[in-house]
Formats: structure tokens, C-alpha cells, sequence
């Protein structure tokens, strides 16, 4: 057999960090970790080829050398998968679509041929049995959880690693929090699953062997669901691996709040090289919330949670809501204030949705509330149900939330602060890397000469040269960023209409 796989293309998004990959000559954040672990999943007898569609062009003659094109997706790449499959049956080729996407929304999928829906580790090897016995089926769900001892290896020669910022890995699935507007509870579970220590390092052994140095994000929706076994197994292990090979990679990873409140894991994530983290905040009105089931959040001064965690050497990313039935007018302002306050350089604020298969959709769609499909976009101006507050003032105040804080002025402001208070910015090591001495020559040039940003990216740039200059390749990357952000959000307020008057 020959299985093509392919991932469809995103649209711009804020995660997808499009503007800033253009100054380091990369095509992509990240490779597709879902396929390439599809891959490993496949025969070994079987011939093989991948091909991202953020990375390379998807051509007629990839799609005829396959006996099956195998697709996955989620929310947002809706529209390019569609594409895709329109090409695969039009040239006569059968399609296996799995992931988020298909697995929340099979019945818009019914002209796929074969859905491997829910969990790969499980779902994959049902479809290849059939397959091998000639009595493959349309539908392959299941309603148990795969133990990830069983997940192999992804397949890291299926692509070339040059091409993206950051590699990635997975550690855990599922969550033990419930709260109402994440799905992640729906695809996963809310009983956390995780790899051994030996399976981590194996993983890592073999993004290092693909010659990959830098950055590498553990995708979890929660990597700390364990704590027990990342003290006293996992980050032992990537300390001692890290230790050996020179400080390669540096990792980012995502984590709920109380991660705050462990700070023997906040020392042993540092030191086996962790860097960022993102949170979600989600918002500061205890009202809100309590309406989302955010309980992890609830009564502890967030603010001061987020000082710690970065004074441990972890940058904080967070994500931001607006749009609870609690919100009232004034939230506009408190969120600005809040994440002015708190330094969190990348403030990912969006206006809330409701994903099929959640709580919040569920009585959404009980009170008749839910008008179109869910984007998948966490920013932009889509919304899939009836807010409580009026739409024309929640849009117009969410609108002034995002063109304040990628101000250049706002934005500068949080990364000094950042860089001033944080701790454990000093790299262990100091790598000499050619694209990022082109990044930086591209940033004077773009930021320094032409932006709109020069005088604050010139502030900031002085200030690390002569007061910390090891700090200087960061003070990079944040320009860096915030011109990327500020572009995404640009992107629909400068077509925001008349009622429109802000200015970003």
C-alpha cells in the first residue's frame, strides 16, 4: 500500500506566527505530530510520504501515487481539508480522515470514505485489520481511551525539520478540570493518560538525531495533570538527557494556574529546560469564572501567580475570553488592565465560542442560543451563538482590549517589564545560529527603520544592549512577536467598519 498524508493548510492565525516566520525563513510553527504519529502507527511494509500544506505545495501527482490519503485537521483548517478531499474524489483516490475535526463533526464528512474517529492508537489498527481482511467500514469510533505506553514513535523522516520554527512532542491527553468552553475534556477525557519517562526520551532521541536544535513544545493541554510522576520520573530524566547533550533544545508546554503553587515543579521545569508556559487566564471577574467552571482559577490573586511563575524563569503566555453572560462593559477595561499589570507578553484574547461536544455548547444550544458553526479561529471577530451583551458593544469593546495591548506603546511596555522582573533568561548555553543573525538584521530593518513600532523597538533594543546584554536575542524574538500580533489583529480591525474607531 502507499499512504499519502497530508495536513491542510491554516489560514493566518495568531499561533500560526506567519509575520514572524517570514524573518527567519521558516514555513511553518510546527509539524504535523498527530500524522506523523498516524505514520508510525501504519505497516512498516507500507510506503509512506507526507506532505504539510503549510510547508509545500500539494500537487495532483502526490494525491495519484497514493491508495489512500490519509487527512488530518482541526476546526480551523475546515476549508482547506474540504479542498482536499474535493480533489482526492475527483481524481479517484480514497480518503481516511481523523482528528478533531472529523471527530467532532463526522456527519459533515460523510463523502469521506473511511473516518478513523476518537483516539489513532486505537481507531487505526481496527481500519488496518479490516482492510487486510477486505471488510473495511465507513465509521471507526470508540469510546475508550488509548494508555499512550502503546503510542509509537512519530516518524520525523517524513518531513524535512528545516522547514518550521519548532518541533514538538506529546507527554499527556486529557484534563482533570472541567471547564465548559474547552473540548478537550470531549476528546480526550478528563482522566490523564501518560507516556513513561523511557518513551519521552526515545522521542527526544530522535528529534536530536534529525539534527534539530531549539525549540521544542510538548503540546499537552495540561502537562503538569501528573505531578507526581514528572518529579520524580520525567524531569529527572530530561535534566540528565538535556545535561549529556549540550542543552539542544529548549521546551515550552502549556499548564493550568496552580502550577503557581508547586514550587519545587516550577524549579525542575527550569532546569530540565523549560522556558514558556502558556495559562489560561481566561479573564479577571470572579462571575465569570464561576459561569465557565474555571474552579482552578477562582479565589487566588491571579496577578501574583503570574509574578511568580515568571520570577521562577517561566514566561507566561496566556489565553483570554470575553463574551460570559456574567461580562458587563467594564470587563473592556479590566482585561487591559490586567494584562498590562501581569507582563504577560503574549496575550492571546478571544471572543468566546462554543466547540461542539462541550457543556457550554450543550446549554447553548438548549436555550436555542448557537446560530452558525464554530470557526476554530481564536481571534478574529466570529462568534457561533447569541452573547447576553449587546454584540455591537462586546465587539466594539473587545475591539479596543486588542488594538491597546499590541499598541506598540502597551506592547513594549509588558516585554521591559517582563525582562526586568523575570528570572532564569539567561540561556545555559550560547548557540551561533545564521537564519536568527538574519532575523535580527531583517528586525532592524523592518522594526528598527520602516515600523511603526521603531521608537519603542529602539528603547527596548538600547536598554538590553547596554543593561542586560545577554538578553538581547529575547528582546529580538518579543519585537519580533508583537509585530506578528499586532498584524493578525490588524488584519480585521482595520476592515472593522464605521462604527470602528480605534486605532492599533
Amino acid at each position: 500500500m502507499r499512504a499519502l498524508l497530508v495536513y491542510p493548510e491554516y489560514p493566518l492565525t495568531y499561533w500560526g506566527f506567519q509575520h514572524a516566520l517570514k524573518f527567519i525563513n521558516k514555513k511553518a510553527a510546527y509539524p504535523p505530530l498527530g500524522l506523523l504519529t498516524v505514520a508510525a502507527l501504519l505497516p512498516d511494509c507500507w510506503e509512506k510520504r507526507l506532505v504539510d500544506m503549510n510547508t509545500d505545495r500539494l500537487r495532483d501527482k502526490d494525491i495519484l501515487w497514493a491508495d489512500y490519503v490519509f487527512i488530518s485537521a482541526m476546526a480551523i483548517q475546515r476549508h482547506s481539508a474540504s479542498n482536499v478531499i474535493d480533489r482526492c474524489r475527483k481524481l479517484g483516490i480514497k480518503t481516511v480522515g481523523g482528528g478533531p475535526l472529523f471527530t467532532s463533526d463526522p456527519e459533515d464528512f460523510g463523502h469521506v470514505d473511511h473516518l478513523l474517529l476518537n483516539e489513532g492508537e486505537i481507531t487505526v489498527p481496527a481500519f488496518l485489520r479490516d482492510l487486510e481482511e477486505g471488510r473495511e467500514q465507513h465509521l471507526y469510533t470508540t469510546d475508550q481511551y488509548a494508555e499512550l505506553e502503546h503510542s509509537p514513535v512519530p516518524r520525523w523522516d517524513l518531513i524535512k525539520t528545516k522547514k518550521y520554527a519548532s518541533m514538538n512532542i506529546q507527554y499527556s491527553r486529557g484534563c482533570p478540570f472541567s471547564c465548559d468552553f474547552c473540548n478537550i475534556t470531549a476528546l480526550f477525557g478528563s482522566r490523564p493518560r501518560t507516556k513513561s519517562s523511557g518513551q519521552i526520551l526515545r522521542e527526544l532521541e530522535a528529534i536530536h538525531a534529525s539534527g534539530w536544535r531549539g525549540s521544542v513544545f510538548f503540546v499537552d493541554d495540561n502537562f503538569i495533570c501528573n505531578k507526581k510522576q514528572l518529579l520524580e520520573e520525567i524531569l529527572p530524566s530530561i535534566k540528565n538527557w538535556m545535561q549529556k547533550r549540550g542543552y539542544p533544545f529548549n521546551f515550552l508546554t502549556e499548564a493550568s494556574i496552580n502550577l503557581s503553587d508547586d514550587e519545587r515543579l516550577m524549579t525542575m521545569m527550569v532546569e530540565a529546560g523549560f522556558r514558556s508556559v502558556f495559562i489560561g487566564i481566561e479573564t479577571p471577574d470572579e462571575n465569570s469564572l464561576a459561569e465557565c467552571k474555571k474552579s482552578q482559577n477562582r479565589n487566588r490573586d491571579l496577578i501574583s501567580c503570574i509574578k511568580k511563575i515568571q520570577r521562577y524563569g517561566l514566561e507566561v503566555q496566556g489565553g483570554f475570553i470575553v463574551g460570559f453572560d456574567s461580562d458587563c462593559p467594564s470587563i473592556f477595561n479590566r482585561m487591559v488592565d490586567f494584562i498590562q499589570e501581569s507582563g504577560i507578553i503574549s496575550a492571546m484574547v478571544g471572543l468566546l465560542n462554543a466547540p461542539k461536544g462541550t457543556k457550554l455548547y450543550q446549554r447553548l444550544s438548549g436555550e436555542g442560543r448557537i446560530t452558525e458553526e464554530f470557526s476554530g479561529d481564536n481571534t478574529g471577530l466570529a462568534m457561533n451563538f447569541s452573547p447576553k451583551m449587546n454584540k455591537e458593544i462586546l465587539i466594539r469593546g473587545y475591539r479596543k482590549i486588542v488594538t491597546t495591548i499590541y499598541s506598540p506603546k502597551h506592547y513594549y511596555n509588558r516585554v521591559l517589564s517582563y525582562l526586568k522582573n523575570s528570572g532564569g533568561l539567561r540561556p545555559k548555553c550560547i548557540v551561533i545560529n545564521p537564519v536568527y543573525i538574519l532575523a535580527f538584521f531583517k528586525s532592524i530593518i523592518r522594526l528598527g527603520l520602516i515600523g511603526k513600532e521603531r521608537f519603542h523597538f529602539w528603547k527596548l533594543f538600547l536598554w538590553s544592549l547596554f543593561r542586560r546584554p545577554m538578553l538581547l536575542p529575547a528582546a529580538i524574538k518579543y519585537s519580533i512577536f508583537g509585530y506578528h500580533f499586532r498584524k493578525i489583529y490588524e488584519s480585521f480591525c482595520n476592515n472593522a467598519g464605521p462604527e470602528f474607531d480605534g486605532d492599533i
